[in-house]
């Protein structure tokens, strides 16, 4: 056998990440998470049992539903499981009016890092799941060893310095 890789074997490069359904216990409170806190829009809601949501009108970026979760509990810490969900912002300003929505709504945050290729803050919806928001840097600068290998780093992330960033109103 060649040691050498099927080409068929990687994923494309242009591949993406589509769409997470999370189960959620009360779709009432996870809609006042994903809709009100985060600012994703309904597209739809199916019966009282699941919600679909997104950013620009997409058909769903994330989907909530109670279908074998109503009434439950969150999964418990130390098992397997979704660990988090991110949602990449465009730039710092709608990075900054992302915190400070959360921020403004009461929800705690579990951590904020510099990832050096990217900034991110975490926190958990009503459900236990872990959210992450972020940003990426443009790759020209996101740092290298001496053979070119990415280098991720886990720095504090300055969140006053980011929240300066909003856009001032009028």
């Amino acid at each position: 056998m060649p040691d050498t890789p099927h080409p068929a074997a990687a994923i494309h490069p242009e591949a993406r990440i589509g769409h997470v359904h999370l189960k959620v216990a009360d779709l009432d409170r996870a809609l006042a998470f994903w809709r009100d806190v985060i600012g994703l829009e309904v597209q739809q809601v199916m019966a009282g049992q699941a919600a679909f949501l997104s950013a620009g009108g997409y058909h769903h970026h994330i989907a909530l539903n109670t279908w074998e979760s109503a009434g439950g509990p969150p999964p418990p810490r130390g098992t397997t499981g979704l660990y988090h969900v991110a949602l990449v912002y465009p730039d710092r300003p709608a990075l900054a009016a992302a915190l400070y929505r959360v921020l403004q709504a009461g929800v705690p945050l579990e951590g904020a890092s510099d990832h050096g290729v990217s900034e991110a803050i975490y926190l958990r919806d009503p459900d236990g799941n872990g959210v992450e928001l972020y940003r990426d840097r443009p790759r020209i600068e996101w740092p290298r060893d001496e053979a070119g290998r990415l280098r991720m780093t886990n720095r504090r992330f300055d969140l006053e310095a980011l929240l300066a960033e909003l856009p001032r109103a009028g």
